[in-house]
């Protein structure tokens, strides 16, 4: 009997024949919903055990409250594709209008390696420890954003969205300062951050993205740990009392881009600006986050890194052509976005973004290697998509990446092709001749080694 959960039954008063429990509360994704156990049926008019009713019948409160958390038959508190999908389009259409606008398996031998996985909301995270004593937060990773941030007491749930871990209580960090309204560090983020002297003389930010998130709080410094026994003293970050749109649990997110806010710019005095990570493809897959250069990059496959011109948070590379089932697309390498205008490489996007011609030639090529499998409605941006139910073996078509430089790279398949079943591929209209961006999907199982200081871009395969 170690096997079972056992719980009061509820002799019946009135009709015998039915078997009654209590119910206490009701989670979902591990967020209990914010009721208390009275508004519940108990005692005789507890809930009744019943094997040939399909669903669940809840009183009024409860109900309202458990169906507020989904959205368009998705839950809002993890995202379904099409939500998920939805803000990922916005998310690139605002990298590349930004852009234009401003016309762990074979882990590596970097100086410090941090796990990293795959969240609910296709999103990757690490957990690392802000202030002392060092307090555990999981945070999402992001090539393309050059701010990191978390959660912060005070913030409670009407300013905050739901997190996996404790929120970071600056208070109980001896470490923990506000970082002055007057500084050099604050006039720094003043140009893109929205940030300001507060009424308390310190430097707030105010962070809006583009599927309509936000945080808002207290520019500060803490110690950031990293492992147990590497840290980043004084590392600079958002102490947010206010965030709103996040639906994914995490506690924040760290930048990654090539700016002086990031967490590369920060540690670059120990690590030499160099990183890489590696994307695991599933959930029980592991990943890494390292920091530093590989003394051995022999197993890599270069290409040049392109400095922006306009916007510096973001890696470029030039991607040249694309092959399907071992044959190249017949687009020339003009077709793709080269120089300031190239591939945008992005942890934080999820399906990659190409220009109309060559996401219609490799659309094409595609679903003709796929045309063995039934099609399934289309999940904006995402148009080819299958129904894989009741296939036991899919053979999915290999898609190769060649890059500036003759560097080619197999994607892995199928996850790092398909995501739930759609290409994870996108094209721009035909009139939007700017910047691509190169998704995480693609990127999955890689160990991508950004050298801002050689200006070169590395991809080794099967690193996890």
């Amino acid at each position: 009997m170690s096997g079972f959960v056992f719980i009061p039954m509820h002799p019946s008063n009135n009709v015998a024949v039915f078997y009654k429990v209590t119910l206490m509360s009701i989670s979902v994704a591990g967020r209990p919903l914010d009721l208390p156990p009275t508004a519940f049926p108990h005692g005789d008019y507890g809930m009744t055990l019943d094997s040939s009713t399909v669903v669940m019948v809840l009183l009024m409160a409860p109900w309202a409250l458990f169906s507020s958390l989904y959205l368009d038959g998705c839950l809002s508190i993890i995202p379904c594709l099409a939500e998920t999908l939805r803000r990922d389009e916005a998310r690139w259409n605002h990298i590349i209008g930004t852009s234009i606008g401003h016309t762990a398996v074979g882990s590596p031998d970097n100086g410090e390696v941090i796990p990293a996985e795959l969240a609910h909301s296709l999103e990757y995270v690490v957990t690392v420890g802000f202030g002392t004593p060092a307090i555990p937060q999981t945070v999402v990773i992001d090539s393309g954003s050059d701010f990191a941030w978390v959660q912060c007491k005070p913030c409670d749930s009407s300013e905050c969205d739901p997190q996996k871990d404790p929120l970071f209580d600056p208070r109980k960090s001896s470490t923990y300062a506000p970082v002055p309204c007057d500084s050099g560090a604050c006039r720094n983020i003043s140009y893109n951050e929205g940030n300001g002297c507060t009424g308390e003389k310190l430097c707030g930010f105010a962070l809006s993205y583009a599927d309509a998130s936000n945080s808002t709080g207290v520019y500060s410094r803490d110690k950031l740990t990293l492992a147990p026994g590497v840290a980043v003293e004084g590392f600079r970050f958002g102490c947010a009392h206010g965030r709103g749109g996040w639906d994914n649990m995490s506690a924040g997110l760290i930048g990654l881009g090539n700016s002086p806010e990031s967490l590369v710019s920060q540690a670059a005095p120990s690590y030499g600006g160099s990183f890489s990570y590696c994307l695991p493809p599933t959930g029980s897959s592991a990943g890494f986050l390292a920091l530093g250069r590989p003394s051995d990059t022999s197993g890599f496959a270069f290409t040049q890194m392109h400095p922006s011109d306009h916007v510096a948070v973001f890696y470029k590379v030039t991607l040249t052509g694309i092959s399907v089932a071992g044959r190249p697309l017949d687009v020339p390498p003009s077709a793709f976005p080269h120089g300031d205008y190239g591939m945008i490489l992005d942890s934080g996007t999820v399906v990659t973004v190409l220009p109309a011609a060559p996401y219609a030639a490799l659309r094409t090529a595609f679903r003709r290697a796929m045309a063995a499998y039934p099609p399934a409605p289309p999940i904006h941006p995402a148009d080819t998509c299958y129904n894989l139910t009741g296939y036991g073996n899919v053979t999915v078509p290999g898609v190769a990446l060649t890059f500036l430089g003759g560097a080619t790279v197999e994607l892995y398949n199928p996850g790092g092709i398909l995501v739930e079943g759609c290409l994870a591929f996108s094209g721009l209209r035909p009139d939007n001749h700017g910047n691509g961006v190169i998704g995480n999907v693609n990127q999955r199982a890689f160990e991508v080694l950004y050298d801002p200081v050689q200006l070169s871009v590395g991809f080794r395969a099967g690193a996890c």
